[in-house]
């Protein structure tokens, strides 16, 4: 036990380093495995469940917000599945090519053990994808809901051939597992009954270990297991909340899987140096996957940024050459190959992925060509009509915004929302909202307004950098009017007002000034002491908070 607490600390400041750096902390994580696996450490148990809890919960959280109709999308299930035939096709070539010209660790591959190495090539990290999205809180855009799509029909394809490859398969008893669905009112009552503390998420850690757990029983990976689960509470109300309780749960949960990779085997020269030749098909997936999306009529930014957290390899082809090691297709030196070759493709995605926006930024005069007229639904162009307040984000605070805003202004007051359900659900109930996501540069080119009739915008979704990052838009675009916006802490409000906001305010401190202010005039009236208070404090609640 002593040895993983080590392990963790050198890993957390292995994360802090990484991010003073400008990078995710994974990279700090990846980096601490292969040097400890150098210093002569080994994958302790306790570090694999952290790794098998982590990705568990992972898939389950993506069940959580995953919808079946998306996947329907030809944008996912068409990208998905050409792209994994094409690149399937350009790693057997790539691999034949080094085995021809002499490179020993593929000189004596056969052609079964080829393709299965360049099928374990072929997938794109979710773990790390996931990551990535939810640290520039863009795991609701729509480039990031397609990235996350094509990832989870990528984890099918990987369960059905791990199902397949091993000679498990799946017994009569799996047929049982369709009664889940018709469990899915009760589940859902369950879920509400559990409230919002620890019993919600104790109820969501038993559905995603259980769930897992009952499909490994009937010889079904667990990691579908648990997808599935989630996805029988998705679209409920709740169900974005548990996301956000397992969160932290998950989070350190991964960090023992980006620390099993790098304990996974010694590294050697040969073994980095056939990792490094591997590194230049991730470009051409990425290429690959820019060109399939751009052909089913998606904007050239969408392609880019989500071809760009595309690129990158699997660990899902860890398990698949895992299985090839242990059938006796491939050696032990191929797997390590692609552990060194899966964490350099992230410590080189990394960086990239902070950087996308000034990649596509530089990179969109060139490739504007390739971009269709025909748009899709979800990025042909906006029009509001005349608007003089907008609101992004219409979660909770959003909607409480926006109500309070369309009292003093009417309907010059308009809401903005990433997701569609949300957006259908208000203007059910007769509000002015959008989709859109302030965090798409294309958003401020869609929509047709006129900006020097926008007074005031108001951000008001949950992340902070999508705030931060909202607010940068608004500076470039040359938007003279106000911004204010709403952050949980107050070096989130300093950085906030460092790129242009006038008016930060602390969510909590604000609530709770709210609820004092109405405990006042409800329960204490005029004249008592909150007027005395008031009156004393006059001169500081006059002074505005603006830059």
């Amino acid at each position: 036990m002593s040895s993983d607490i080590i392990t963790l600390a050198v890993a957390y400041l292995s994360g802090l380093a990484a991010r003073a750096l400008g990078l995710p902390p994974l990279v700090g994580y990846l980096l601490t495995g292969f040097a400890l696996y150098a210093a002569g450490s080994r994958l302790t148990p306790v570090l694999s469940q952290l790794s098998d809890l982590g990705v568990t919960l992972l898939l389950f959280t993506i069940g959580l917000k995953l919808r079946l109709g998306s996947l329907l999308m030809p944008q996912i299930w068409a990208v998905a599945g050409l792209h994994m035939g094409a690149s399937v096709l350009l790693s057997v070539a790539g691999v034949a090519a080094l085995a021809a010209v002499g490179v020993p660790m593929f000189a004596g591959m056969d052609g079964g053990a080829i393709a299965l190495l360049a099928f374990a090539l072929s997938f794109s990290s979710t773990v790390f994808v996931v990551k990535v999205l939810e640290e520039k809180g863009e795991m609701y855009s729509l480039y990031g809901r397609i990235a996350v799509g094509i990832l989870v029909v990528q984890d099918i394809a990987a369960v059905v051939f791990l199902a397949a490859s091993v000679g498990k398969m799946p017994t009569v008893w799996a047929l049982g597992l369709l009664a889940l669905f018709a469990l899915r009112p009760f589940l859902l009552r369950l879920l509400e009954r559990s409230g919002h503390g620890e019993l919600q998420i104790l109820f969501g850690l038993l559905l995603a270990l259980g769930g897992a757990q009952l499909f490994e029983l009937v010889n079904i990976k667990g990691d579908l297991g648990a997808l599935i689960m989630g996805l029988l509470l998705a679209g409920h109300a709740r169900a974005s909340e548990l996301s956000r309780q397992l969160l932290g749960f998950k989070d350190l949960f991964l960090v023992g899987f980006f620390l099993s990779i790098g304990l996974s085997g010694p590294i050697s020269v040969e073994s980095v140096s056939v990792a490094l030749l591997l590194l230049p098909l991730i470009p051409v997936k990425g290429v690959l996957f820019f060109l399939l999306m751009t052909r089913l009529r998606l904007r050239l930014r969408t392609s880019v940024l989500a071809a760009l957290s595309l690129s990158n390899y699997s660990e899902f082809g860890l398990i698949v050459c895992a299985i090839g090691v242990a059938q006796g297709w491939i050696g032990s030196d191929v797997l390590i190959t692609l552990a060194i070759a899966l964490s350099l493709s992230f410590i080189l995605a990394a960086p990239l992925n902070v950087a996308a926006y000034r990649i596509y930024a530089r990179l969109r005069p060139h490739l504007s060509q390739f971009e269709t007229r025909l748009r899709i639904a979800e990025e042909k162009s906006i029009f509001p009509g005349e608007t003089s307040v907008i609101v992004f984000g219409m979660g909770r605070v959003g909607t409480g915004t926006y109500d309070a805003m369309r009292q003093r202004m009417g309907d010059l007051v308009l809401g903005v929302d990433v997701d569609q359900v949300t957006v259908d659900e208000q203007q059910e109930q007769q509000r002015r909202v959008i989709l859109g996501s302030a965090t798409d540069p294309d958003f401020w080119d869609r929509i047709q307004l006129d900006f020097d009739s926008v007074q005031l915008v108001l951000l008001a979704m949950p992340n902070t950098q999508e705030n931060l990052f909202a607010a940068r838009q608004l500076t470039e675009l040359g938007y003279s009017g106000k911004i204010a916006a709403i952050a949980k802490y107050p070096d989130e409000i300093e950085s906030l007002m460092q790129v242009g906001v006038h008016a930060a305010f602390n969510l909590y401190a604000e609530a709770g000034a709210g609820f004092a202010d109405h405990v006042c005039a409800e329960l204490l009236g005029d004249g008592g002491p909150c007027s005395d208070a008031a009156s004393r404090d006059e001169t500081v609640a006059s002074i505005p908070r603006e830059r």
